[in-house]
């Protein structure tokens, strides 16, 4: 019964506790005493920081929005323009996180906080990188924020991590421009025109990335939308295009000697040498 009663009690101060709490804030909202607000905001920010709390990162952000423009040119403005960005990036507000961190960079170039800031800016534009089928702005935007980052801390305390994210978003981009040229060799037995495209766009992604995961993949289907496009061509193109596709497949074997696709394509290459002996 006692155990129940000290439970109860408990219960009751914490309740009145968040009570008052929650009604200082709402005053403080109301107020204009920047200074409290300044004040109460951080202490709410270090409280969110120690425990992930991502209501108190609400209720910093809210008083953050009241008093940053009046301290902008303040000495106290420098921090309290660090902790709003921080705020929206805690937040998971990476368009306003980036945002306010670059601002952040411009006003205080100096600042001992400029590292941090370039590199969660660049973490921001990461976080806002789509799907690889998407349209890819922000993928290189943030590519280009990562490699600024890198260029001016080579050494930096983010380096590793920096350098993991760009070569993770670069294989984005590499699976983009691979899948609109297989995409043109899947289509192109419904219209023959599109195996040309292929060809182009595999040989231009074989050109524009040397070392990308997607490189045998590309050989193949350059070289068996050549063999499509071959065979099912007029006799007076046939010859030419025959040719063409078993360079293809000789550019494979040399790279992939024992690769994924060699057998089918030794098959295919045999039918081509069969092929031209007719001509």
């Amino acid at each position: 019964m006692f155990l129940q009663m000290m439970k109860k009690a408990i219960l009751l101060a914490a309740v009145l506790m968040l009570t008052v709490s929650c009604g200082e804030y709402q005053n403080l909202l109301k107020s204009e005493d920047s200074g409290k607000k300044y004040t109460y905001a951080e202490q709410l920010y270090n409280e969110a920081k120690e425990n992930n709390d991502k209501r108190k990162y609400r209720k910093a952000l809210r008083l953050f929005e009241q008093i940053v423009p009046e301290y902008r040119g303040k000495p106290q403005g420098e921090k309290l323009s660090y902790l709003f960005a921080d705020t929206y990036y805690e937040l998971e507000n990476y368009y306003l996180s980036s945002y306010e961190f670059e601002r952040f960079q411009q006003s205080y170039p100096n600042s001992d906080k400029v590292e941090e800031a370039a590199y969660k800016k660049a973490r921001s534009f990461y976080e806002l990188s789509p799907r690889y089928d998407l349209d890819q702005t922000d993928t290189n935007k943030a590519i280009a924020e990562l490699q600024a980052y890198l260029n001016t801390y080579p050494e930096g305390a983010h380096a590793d991590e920096a350098n993991d994210m760009a070569a993770e978003l670069r294989i984005k981009l590499e699976r983009k421009e691979y899948e609109i040229a297989k995409q043109y060799h899947l289509t192109g037995e419904a219209r023959a025109g599109n195996y040309r495209a292929a060809i182009t766009s595999f040989t231009n992604f074989l050109a524009n990335n040397p070392g990308s995961p997607f490189r045998e993949d590309a050989h193949y289907y350059r070289f068996d939308s050549a063999y499509e496009l071959a065979i099912n061509s007029f006799r007076d193109l046939m010859e030419e295009r025959l040719q063409e596709a078993l360079e293809y497949y000789q550019d494979y074997k040399k790279y992939y000697p024992e690769g994924e696709y060699i057998e089918p394509m030794e098959a295919s290459a045999e039918d081509i040498k069969s092929r031209l002996q007719n001509f």
